[in-house]
C-alpha cells in the first residue's frame, strides 16, 4: 500500500477556549488531488498553517513525507500557494522564479518551461508591478512547481483567475498529480472543484464531517438521483401512472430515486421507449453533498 505524503492523525488545536481543529484525520497519497471544503472559520487555514509548521498542533500528529512539519525534509518536500501572492514589485517574472529556484536548490533550466506552462512566457521579462492579480497568481503557481515538489498546498488558488485561466490551472495541477505529486487545495468554488479532484473533505467548526469521492459521499448521505423524462405528445399521463414522479410543463416528469435504484428505473423506462422523447439523469452535485455534511444542525454533539 502506498504511504501518504501528507498524513494527519487525530489533530486538535485550540486558541484559548476556542477549538479550531477537533480530532481531524486526513491523508493525501502520491498522485492524489484532495479538495478541502468548508465555510469561513471552518478550520481550513488553521490546518494549512499546522501542515506548514507555523502552528504546533495541541494533540495528534502530522507528517509530511514521513517527517514533522517545519523540518528540513518537510519544507523541501512541499510547496505552498496562498490565496494572495506577493512578490517584489521591481523584479521580472523570470527573476522571481530564478530567486526561488536558488532558495530551493533547483535548476534554473526549468524556468522558461514553467513560465510557458502557466501562460506567462510573453510577460517573463516584465516587472511584477505591471502584472494583473491573475498574472501574479499564475506566477505563484509556477513558483510552487519549482523543483517538482512531492506535496502542493494550494489555498484558494484560483482567486483572481478568469474561467479560461481556471481551466488551465487545473490542467497544470492534473499534470503535477500525474507525475506523482500529492495535492491538497482549499476552495469555495464548489462548481469548479467538482470533476477536478479525486476526493473531497468537508470541515465544519473544526471537525472533519466527511471525506471520500463524490459517489461515496452521495451514497453516505443517501442523496437522491433525479431522472427527468420528456414524453412524446399524448404519452405523459401513462408514463406518470406507471412510474410516478412529479409532472412538469405538461409533457415532462421528474422522478427521484435512491442511487442504487437508478438502473432499475432506467430499465423500466426502456420498456416505454416508444413514449419517450428524452431522458436526463442528474446525480447529486458537490453543492448538494456540501450542504448536507456542513449543515450546522449536524454540529450538535
Amino acid at each position: 500500500m502506498t504511504q501518504p505524503i501528507l498524513d494527519i492523525r487525530d489533530v486538535s488545536l485550540s486558541f484559548g477556549s476556542f477549538k479550531a481543529l477537533d480530532g481531524v484525520t486526513l491523508a493525501v497519497s502520491p498522485g492524489e488531488r484532495l479538495a478541502l471544503l468548508g465555510h469561513n472559520g471552518a478550520g481550513k487555514s488553521t490546518l494549512f498553517k499546522a501542515v506548514l509548521g507555523f502552528l504546533a498542533q495541541g494533540e495528534g500528529t502530522i507528517t509530511v513525507a514521513g517527517h514533522r512539519p517545519g523540518s528540513d525534509v518537510a519544507r523541501i518536500a512541499m510547496s505552498y500557494l496562498p490565496e494572495v501572492v506577493s512578490f517584489p514589485q521591481s523584479l521580472t517574472g523570470r527573476e522571481v522564479l530564478a530567486y526561488f529556484s536558488g532558495l530551493r536548490g533547483a535548476s534554473r533550466s526549468e524556468i522558461d518551461g514553467l513560465l510557458d506552462r502557466v501562460g506567462l512566457a510573453d510577460a517573463a521579462d516584465r516587472r511584477v508591478r505591471t502584472y494583473s492579480k491573475g498574472m501574479r497568481q499564475r506566477l505563484g503557481l509556477a513558483q510552487a512547481l519549482i523543483g517538482a515538489p512531492r506535496l502542493l498546498l494550494l489555498d484558494e488558488p484560483t482567486s483572481g483567475l478568469d474561467p479560461v485561466s481556471r481551466h488551465d490551472f487545473y490542467t497544470v495541477i492534473a499534470e503535477a498529480a500525474a507525475r506523482g505529486c500529492a495535492v491538497l487545495l482549499s476552495s469555495h468554488g464548489l462548481e469548479e472543484v467538482q470533476g477536478q479532484t479525486d476526493r473531497v473533505a468537508i470541515l465544519s467548526r473544526g471537525r472533519l464531517r466527511a471525506s471520500g469521492t463524490l459517489a461515496e459521499l452521495a451514497a453516505a448521505a443517501a442523496l437522491r438521483t433525479t431522472i427527468r423524462v420528456t414524453a412524446k405528445k399524448g404519452h405523459a399521463d401513462r408514463l406518470q401512472a406507471d412510474l410516478g414522479g412529479r409532472r412538469m410543463n405538461g409533457c415532462r416528469l421528474e422522478i427521484e430515486c435512491a442511487p442504487d435504484a437508478k438502473l432499475g428505473l432506467l430499465l423500466q423506462l426502456g420498456h416505454h421507449r416508444e413514449a419517450l422523447h428524452e431522458i436526463d439523469v442528474f446525480a447529486p452535485s458537490l453543492n448538494d453533498i456540501y450542504r448536507y455534511f456542513s449543515d450546522t444542525k449536524g454540529d450538535q454533539p
